[in-house]
């Protein structure tokens, strides 16, 4: 039997179904399918139109009723969309001509009359069914929401959202997609008179199968599977005077919270996009701030305390070794035994001074699309971090690394070096024997680590994942690593990747 999950909503209007179906999108993805049942005139088409102009961004978007021409296809930002409408369709065979057979992948597909051909319709869906509520209001509807399969666990999830927007107040919230990151979170703005908030679904999930030591990837590097870290790291954050957000409404067990908007004004600049001086600095010297301080291994979480993991030599290789992994293959330059034994030999080697630093709090990704500039606050107070779930202990030099050799946007190195030569003047200031030249060499042993991790991401995001457009950092990540590699003390790492590691883009051997 296959397992499935329902609940009921009445929708009194149509902005209650523009509600249900934005809280729906908030939860689906390309794969999924969502099948919607009803009579004539039951409201199929229009829950359907509410979900594509949410994922669009756009209230105004023409989505006209497939009825006729059987299948409409959106390029909409998250991840293709398409709208079919079985209604005229009179045999199963029909199906493959207009592309639902076989139903197309890594596309959200919706299907109004899907009783037109039952056989074509795959076990793991949702379905809404419509019916008219007249003593409601005139245009009242009641959907029955349920889920077969495996998409039996989004409806309960939706189900479980939608208490927690109820009992938070936001049931009646108009609600506006955010752009999501390269997690499984995703976000949307919520609208009540003149209030803003974001509504964050953190689902616990481990990234990728127990393929490193009988651990997921996310579990061997020390990344966040669940909401629990963000809510402790947040408020050990601001306990520290870094502007994070704060936290109205938590739902720790299921993973949702409700959190201060910090708006969208960024500390960038310009197409292509640059750093602002002005706000790089107030990002510097936050973290000069915060690195010249003793800080707690363990912070509290709600009633409990949570100890931040420990950057270790483990992680840190495992993370080095997805540019083998994922990179190197796509490049065409496989490596043999000896030559990669000898690439965790050195890092082995390498990691013994950062892992031997004074550990501080690595926020892990602090660089300009996880900081927002908030003007009308002062210092570095300015500076929102909002990005911060899998903070580790490790060395300082890393979210230095991560702010002046920023993964989206080009830095250029006369910037890098002012910055980085701030933050050394600003540690000094406050600790006179601070090390600049020690700092400065595991600046370099970082950003190496760092940017070599980020090659063999960007190329697992791609081929992993479907997400092709990470693709276009790499050469920018190829030139923050011959920077690091230009230090003195990776030499033998340098002369390492000459040999084997191509260029972004080159073929393999050049």
């Amino acid at each position: 039997m296959i397992a499935s999950a329902t609940f009921s909503v009445a929708l009194h209007n149509e902005t209650a179904t523009a509600q249900l179906m934005a809280d729906l999108a908030l939860l689906v993805g390309p794969g999924d399918v969502i099948t919607l049942t009803g009579d004539l005139g039951a409201g199929k088409t229009a829950a359907a139109r509410s979900l594509i102009r949410y994922l669009a961004g756009d209230d105004e978007l023409e989505v006209p009723s497939p009825t006729f021409t059987l299948v409409q296809g959106y390029e909409l930002p998250p991840f293709p969309v398409m709208h079919a409408d079985l209604y005229r369709v009179e045999e199963e065979s029909e199906l493959e001509e207009i592309g639902l057979s076989p139903l197309p992948e890594a596309t959200l597909v919706l299907i109004e009359w899907p009783e037109r051909a039952p056989s074509a319709i795959p076990e793991d869906r949702i379905d809404i069914a419509l019916t008219h509520r007249p003593a409601l209001g005139s245009n009242a509807r009641a959907a029955d929401i349920t889920g077969y399969g495996k998409a039996a666990a989004t409806v309960a999830r939706l189900q479980a959202l939608r208490a927690f927007l109820d009992a938070s107040g936001y049931t009646d919230a108009a609600r506006k997609r955010m752009a999501g990151d390269a997690s499984t979170r995703s976000y949307a703005r919520l609208l009540r008179d003149d209030e803003i908030v974001i509504l964050m679904n953190f689902p616990q999930r481990p990234d990728g199968a127990a393929l490193y030591n009988g651990k997921s990837y996310s579990a061997a590097v020390h990344l966040a599977e669940n909401v629990r870290p963000f809510v402790a790291i947040d408020e050990g954050l601001r306990a520290q005077g870094i502007s994070a957000p704060a936290i109205h409404h938590a739902d720790l067990d299921h993973g949702f919270l409700i959190t201060e908007d910090f708006g969208s004004e960024g500390v960038i600049e310009g197409d292509p996009p640059r750093p602002i001086l002005e706000r790089y600095q107030a990002a510097t010297d936050a973290l000069a701030m915060l690195h010249g301080k003793t800080l707690p291994e363990t912070v509290p979480l709600v009633d409990q305390t949570y100890t931040i993991p420990v950057f270790d030599a483990e992680a840190l290789l495992i993370e080095i070794g997805l540019m083998p992994e994922w990179y190197l293959p796509d490049r065409n330059a496989p490596l043999s035994a000896a030559a990669r034994a000898e690439f965790f030999g050195m890092w082995r080697e390498l990691l013994k001074k950062p892992l031997a630093a004074p550990r501080t709090w690595i926020i892990r990704d602090y660089h300009s699309p996880n900081l927002i500039w908030l003007a009308d606050r002062t210092g570095i107070e300015r500076v929102g971090v909002i990005d911060f779930q899998d903070a580790v202990l490790g060395p300082q030099s890393y979210d230095v690394v991560s702010l002046l050799q920023d993964a989206r946007i080009d830095v250029p190195e006369n910037v890098e070096l002012t910055l980085l030569s701030r933050y050394i003047k600003a540690r000094r200031s406050g600790y006179a024997s601070f090390d600049a030249a020690g700092f400065a060499e595991l600046y370099a042993i970082m950003s190496a680590q760092r940017n070599t991790r980020l090659l063999g991401t960007f190329a697992r995001l791609n081929r992993r994942d479907g997400k092709p457009h990470y693709l276009r950092h790499q050469p920018r990540i190829w030139t923050y690593l011959q920077r690091s590699l230009a230090h003195p003390a990776l030499s033998s790492l340098r002369d390492w990747y000459l040999t084997n590691v191509p260029p972004p883009g080159a073929p393999a051997g050049t």
